[in-house]
């Protein structure tokens, strides 16, 4: 474990680097940046040879994720924009692991610059920012537990105006949708499912629809009964 002076100096170091290029030049030669890059390799290499799934999350829940805090909150304090796969990838490994605010903490900024994922994850930066939330988010309200409502609207604020697949957006729709209807909002629940079922008709939230109208349908006879 590194000491409070040692976190400072690598937090130092990480802002060097990501102040040293502007948006569209290369962090390539910053030695912070490159040191990370190696160990990102490393630990690449590691999760590859687990096999499980749920052991994957853990070790980067517990062992490698804290290992990149300093670093993330240098590059992210004195960054200008270059693009960073240390961050980019950090912030896919932080939604595996729950840690949904500190992922939104480099989604913000790695947005604002238009950086892209590295080339193993074969998706835009907002679609994967986008999708990647909506799963964690609908997986969560199938084991019957919550997910922050907020944090699914600031994603679909901050993914607005990408460019991106139908169905994507549509499960961002849906977790939406499920979490108005946990807040107790039914009506934005009924226009997020309905949203999704007009961008997929696969979405898998008809019954669900169907669901809210037939509540909406019974509160209304209950009121005109008063």
């Amino acid at each position: 474990m590194r000491s409070p002076a040692q976190r400072h100096y690598h937090r130092v170091m990480a802002e060097k680097a990501a102040a040293s290029a502007a948006p569209g030049e290369s962090l390539a030669g910053a030695s912070a940046y490159e040191l990370m890059l190696a160990k990102l390799a490393i630990d690449k290499k590691r999760l590859k040879s687990i096999a499980s799934i749920q052991k994957k999350i853990d070790v980067k829940r517990a062992e490698l994720l804290p290992e990149y805090v300093d670093y993330v909150a240098g590059a992210l304090a004195g960054g200008r924009g270059a693009q960073d796969d240390v961050l980019t990838t950090i912030l896919v490994w932080r939604i595996d692991a729950g840690d949904y605010a500190g992922a939104l903490d480099i989604a913000r900024y790695a947005l604002k610059h238009r950086m892209t994922m590295p080339d193993q994850y074969d998706r835009p930066l907002a679609t994967a920012i986008a999708e990647e939330f909506a799963e964690a988010a609908i997986a969560a309200f199938k084991r019957r537990e919550t997910f922050d409502r907020a944090q699914l609207e600031e994603v679909a604020q901050l993914t607005a105006s990408a460019d991106m697949h139908d169905q994507v957006r549509a499960k961002l729709h849906k977790a939406a949708g499920y979490a108005a209807e946990i807040a107790g909002d039914n009506t934005a629940a009924f226009e997020h499912l309905c949203r999704a079922l007009a961008l997929d008709s696969r979405a898998g939230v008809k019954q669900d629809i169907a669901r809210l109208e037939k509540a909406r349908d019974a509160a209304g006879g209950d009121a005109g009964r008063k």
